[in-house]
């Protein structure tokens, strides 16, 4: 996610890049072939460039608002894995804590099993976060669980979910053990449900994208409407045509390439969710509710792009 402080404007420029560099080679061509080559023909002042402007402009706006519904969703599920994440680890604290009722062996069972789920937890954002960019989970969660788990683990296709069947099992193992009462694992239970949800709301973005003809066809009409703004502005523009085609340009050619930027909040690029620095703040969080001191940093900013 782009995070800059100030405007950048050499930043803003090659964000369109390459198709507006042929725009400016389009606009010189038209104009020395109008003004140099006495192409009159070539001239088109009657064609109606605002009435097709304003309805490009529409349909580009169209595209790109159902573009950043999909990028707003996509972060509003991470907000709720952050709360959710929050919400397990206070109630765990809350719950299974050392207790003067048990016995010093009891309690050291009590906070080990509190610290297994904890960590199962830190393991399954990141391995989320993995998942939804398209790399391997499995080498993130190595330092996050029992030894003797990371083999099976390798193994499975969904590891985020196999977490979660991990933490249920060991709140199942608590409340046969007397750790828990039914009302504090019906809590606990929800929460993990919350979090399931949640990666189903994520996984849904991912695995449905948008629909091609929401790309083609505005990205056509940009195009065309392109190569006719200096046909339309050359007879009475003259040599300043490709200031003004390409002042128009640019706006229609960073508006289409917005809305295909913003269409997939999970491709590991620039523009995504900052899912790095969500993950890395859960997993700060959750280990000081574990009362741990060494604490990895948080994820800063690098030339302006949260990851």
């Amino acid at each position: 996610m782009i995070v800059p402080t100030t405007p950048q404007l050499k930043r803003m420029v090659q964000y369109v890049g390459f198709p507006l560099l042929l725009l400016v080679a389009w606009d010189v061509l038209v104009v020395l072939a109008f003004k140099v080559l006495r192409w009159e023909w070539l001239s088109a002042s009657h064609l109606p460039l605002a009435l097709y402007g304003s309805a490009i402009g529409i349909i580009v706006g169209f595209r790109n608002n159902s573009a950043y519904a999909r990028w707003w969703e996509a972060r509003t599920i991470w907000g709720q894995i952050v709360n959710e994440s929050r919400s397990l680890g206070r109630q765990l604290s809350a719950t299974m804590s050392p207790n003067q009722e048990w016995t010093d062996a009891e309690n050291a069972e009590r906070v080990a099993m509190q610290w297994r789920i904890v960590h199962y937890q830190i393991a399954f954002v990141h391995a989320l976060r993995r998942q939804l960019r398209g790399f391997d989970p499995v080498a993130e969660v190595r330092e996050l669980v029992p030894p003797e788990e990371y083999a099976d683990l390798g193994r499975e296709k969904n590891i985020p979910l196999a977490l979660q069947v991990r933490m249920g099992a060991s709140l199942r193992e608590a409340r046969h053990r007397g750790w828990i009462d039914s009302w504090e694992w019906q809590s606990l239970d929800r929460t993990l449900n919350s979090l399931t949800a949640a990666q189903g709301g994520a996984e849904r973005i991912k695995n449905t994208p948008m629909p091609k003809q929401y790309n083609f066809f505005p990205m056509l009409f940009v195009q065309i409407y392109c190569l006719m703004l200096p046909i339309g502005m050359v007879e009475n523009l003259g040599w300043f045509t490709p200031l003004g085609s390409t002042v128009v340009g640019f706006m229609f050619l960073a508006l289409d390439k917005i809305g295909r930027d913003l269409e997939n909040p999970f491709d590991n690029k620039i523009y995504d969710v900052p899912m790095t620095a969500i993950t890395k703040t859960i997993e700060i969080n959750l280990r000081q509710m574990l009362g741990e001191t060494e604490l990895p940093e948080s994820i800063t900013p690098v030339r302006g792009v949260l990851w």
